[in-house]
């Protein structure tokens, strides 16, 4: 890698640090903020589909740069962060207009293992996610593959715990 492409990615360093540090800790504090209000709809199963739709566009994602087709795997690159986006706003969002709901089932010890290790990796794949996607826009190829190779895994699996943690609780909506 020429000294050129590194110093282009070392100025989106700033921004990751920034953004890895931040968006947890405005979540965290929104989730002290309640709001008195009633949304028209039911933000749960919508977020946890665009959950379940983000997991499937990073498999097609995958697919694609395997074929070669590496314009079409930066669309849905990007279109999967941009769901990401979209599930976190709606997410913060839910939680500001709701009260928590509680497992109460048979398998909550499953439950919390899923949801807490689902909130931990969620928080640990924001700059990976950042540092993999400027590694692409500067045109750092090698070093993007080798950190996607982490970052694919941990956010599939924060987009599959989604789903499953949606579908656990579910019953459990008042």
């Amino acid at each position: 890698m020429n000294s050129v492409d590194l110093e282009k990615e070392k100025k989106y360093n700033k921004w990751i640090v920034i953004l890895s540090i931040v968006v947890p800790l405005v979540v965290a504090l929104l989730f002290g903020v309640k709001v008195d209000l009633e949304l028209p709809v039911f933000l749960p199963p919508i977020y946890a589909t665009i959950n379940a739709v983000t997991a499937l566009v990073l498999i097609v994602a995958v697919v694609m740069i395997k074929k070669g087709n590496r314009k079409l795997h930066e669309r849905l690159m990007k279109f999967a962060i941009v769901l990401s986006i979209l599930f976190l706003v709606m997410y913060v969002l839910y939680h500001m207009t709701s009260d928590s709901t509680s497992y109460e089932g048979a398998y909550r010890g499953v439950y919390l293992v899923i949801l807490i290790s689902h909130i931990v990796l969620s928080i640990a794949v924001i700059p990976f996610v950042l540092i993999t996607y400027v590694r692409a826009i500067t045109n750092n190829i090698e070093r993007h593959k080798k950190i996607a190779k982490i970052t694919f895994p941990l956010w599939l699996y924060v987009a599959i715990t989604g789903v499953i943690v949606y579908l656990m609780i579910s019953p459990y909506y008042a």
